[in-house]
């Protein structure tokens, strides 16, 4: 048998390596130019993972597969708190967050979390991001990218063991309060509020460390707190912002091209997109408790209920008299979220 010239055996190589790269799939040997890390708080398996997906999807789609996104769901890359901190100094390169969750940061973006701004996710996104885009929040974004911003529906009030149907009923009982403006809202109220990402939420209330927790419906399915909580108090008690933002610096080395494929992918029409998703996932919340035969009590007025409205109104002037001393236009901005609500379907 002929013994095998180097030359020879160089072509075997090369041609059995070519056979291989042929055989992989083609996602696999066409590189993405970027691939962004994309760091968020909710479950894998929730809906608003799913919602987020989509976004990622159609940006990879739209960019030729030239930009991929790569999910960590559940805390996996930074915690709910450190989020933002987290795009900021690029441990994530995108994140979805509460900017609540950095207590002082946002005080005028939480000026939405005042009660009767918005009755569903769809209202207050649209509100939320028109007071971005109109700058009088914008400032607030200054270190990094904004995509898009959106809201939850109404946050109400779900407790383990006792019903509420008044202020009086929530005296002395620890509600997991998600912001410090939430916070004053319960503290009005009578109840004791704790402070805690929403992750952490399910143990507490299996332990008995919380009594509750000021939450939309979304969250009582997307984290499973049907199981622990058994009477839901509706009322419209506040609306949560969030927002999707990402590094500047990895936006800015982007070429134009891809800049403008990510443009397209913010703003206002995002915003709807994941509203739609929370407002869907609002009724399956809500329609998880009805199956379980859960005690849902619905406030005649909502926060307009004579026996609530005092409290809250009072809170809302503390809120806004607090940021007017620290210099901030906050009845300005109220007064344009309020004209907004109407206009976006109030």
């Amino acid at each position: 048998m002929k013994k095998l010239t180097t030359v020879t055996k160089t072509a075997v190589k090369t041609a059995a390596a070519a056979t291989l790269l042929s055989l992989l799939p083609y996602g696999n040997a066409m590189a993405a130019d970027f691939n962004l890390r994309f760091a968020h708080f909710w479950p894998s398996s929730s809906g608003v993972h799913e919602g987020f997906e989509a976004w990622g999807k159609s940006l990879e789609t739209a960019s030729d597969g030239r930009i991929q996104v790569d999910f960590y769901p559940a805390q996996t890359l930074a915690k709910a708190p450190q989020s933002y901190d987290a795009v900021k100094n690029r441990i994530a390169d995108i994140t979805a967050t509460v900017q609540g969750y950095s207590a002082n940061r946002f005080p005028l973006t939480q000026v939405v979390e005042l009660p009767g701004l918005a009755k569903t996710a769809v209202q207050g996104s649209c509100v939320i991001q028109s007071l971005y885009d109109e700058g009088l929040i914008s400032s607030e974004y200054d270190d990094t990218h904004v995509l898009f911003l959106f809201t939850h529906g109404p946050g109400d009030i779900h407790t383990r063991d006792k019903a509420i149907n008044t202020p009086e009923d929530l005296a002395g009982l620890k509600i997991r309060r998600p912001t410090t403006v939430v916070a004053e809202l319960l503290e009005g109220l009578g109840a004791q509020p704790v402070g805690m990402p929403a992750p952490e939420t399910y143990p507490s209330l299996q332990r008995g460390v919380i009594d509750g927790v000021a939450m939309p419906w979304e969250a009582m399915t997307s984290f499973r707190l049907n199981e622990q909580a058994n009477h839901h108090t509706e009322l419209g008690l506040y609306t949560l912002s969030f927002v999707v933002t990402m590094n500047k610096g990895v936006y800015s080395s982007m070429p134009a091209d891809l800049q403008q494929i990510v443009d397209q992918h913010s703003g206002q029409a995002w915003a709807q997109q994941q509203a739609v998703k929370f407002d869907d996932l609002d009724a399956k919340g809500r329609a998880e408790a009805v199956a379980a035969g859960h005690e849902i009590i619905t406030l005649e007025g909502g926060t307009e209920n004579a026996a609530w409205k005092p409290v809250l109104d009072k809170a809302t002037e503390s809120y806004l008299s607090d940021l007017e001393g620290r210099g901030l236009a906050a009845r300005e901005v109220f007064a344009r979220a309020q004209a907004l609500s109407a206009s976006c379907g109030g």
